[in-house]
Formats: structure tokens, C-alpha cells, sequence
């Protein structure tokens, strides 16, 4: 599975006390593939710093930078699908570059995917990806 990550499902899967913890784990332990760009990584790195403090952020970037199941691409074309919050286009466009098989997000600014028929981007939220773990 490649799948890119939306980042509020990674901040809120970090936590051991999350019951969506196993995003985290299955990751970690090569359960699926991440697809990153550059920029998610900043966006990463940045809301980790403010939520869980530097230290933690740090680390976390560390790991992804030594897991297999990492995936950096870059895109080189902005597809622009989504208006309302244009921020949340860089998932999009990492999920097309890197022929991601879903987003994982419960952000409803992707809804709009839905109704795009080119590219293809499928969206699926946090209890949906933890049942394809299982």
C-alpha cells in the first residue's frame, strides 16, 4: 500500500495513547509505504515542533529519513484541485507524483477529490486506514 498521510493523521497518531497509535506502529514496522515531498516534510516537521516540542520533532524526521518504506518524491506539476484551502494541495500532488494508492485525512477539503474524475486520488479516513491494517 502507498498511501501519503495527511499531517493532522500523523500528529495525531504519534501519541501512544492515540487509539490511532497504529498508524504510527504499522509504519515503523514496514506495514505500508510513505509517500513524502519536500514539503510535507516541512509541513511535518514544523506542527510536530509546536505540538510535541523539538526534540520529539527531530527524532521523528530522523526515523523517516532511515525507514525503507519512505518515499520522496518530487512534483514537478501542481494540479490546483483543491480551492477552498490551497495549502492542501501539496498532498494531492505528492499522491499523483508518487502513484500514492490513497490520502489518509479526515480534512473535509479533500471531499472535492470525490468529484474529480482526472487525476484519480481516492481519500480515505483514520478508521477506514487502521481496518486495511488489521
Amino acid at each position: 500500500m502507498r498511501v501519503v498521510l495527511d499531517c493532522n493523521i500523523l500528529v495525531t497518531a504519534l501519541s501512544s495513547r492515540s487509539p490511532y497509535h497504529p498508524i504510527y506502529k504499522s509504519l515503523v514496522s514496514g506495514r505500508y509505504d510513505l509517500i513524502v515531498s519536500q514539503d510535507i516534510l516541512l509541513e511535518y516537521e514544523e506542527i510536530l515542533q509546536v505540538k510535541y516540542g523539538t526534540d520529539t520533532a527531530s527524532s521523528f524526521m530522523a526515523l523517516l529519513a532511515l525507514l525503507p518504506n519512505v518515499h520522496h518524491v518530487h512534483p514537478f506539476y501542481r494540479w490546483n484541485l483543491i480551492s477552498y484551502d490551497p495549502d492542501d494541495n501539496k498532498y494531492c500532488d505528492c499522491a499523483v507524483s508518487g502513484t500514492a494508492d490513497f490520502i489518509v485525512t479526515e480534512d473535509k477539503h479533500f471531499n472535492v477529490l470525490n468529484e474529480v474524475e482526472f487525476p484519480p486520488l481516492a481519500v480515505v479516513g483514520m478508521e477506514s486506514f487502521i481496518g486495511m491494517l488489521a
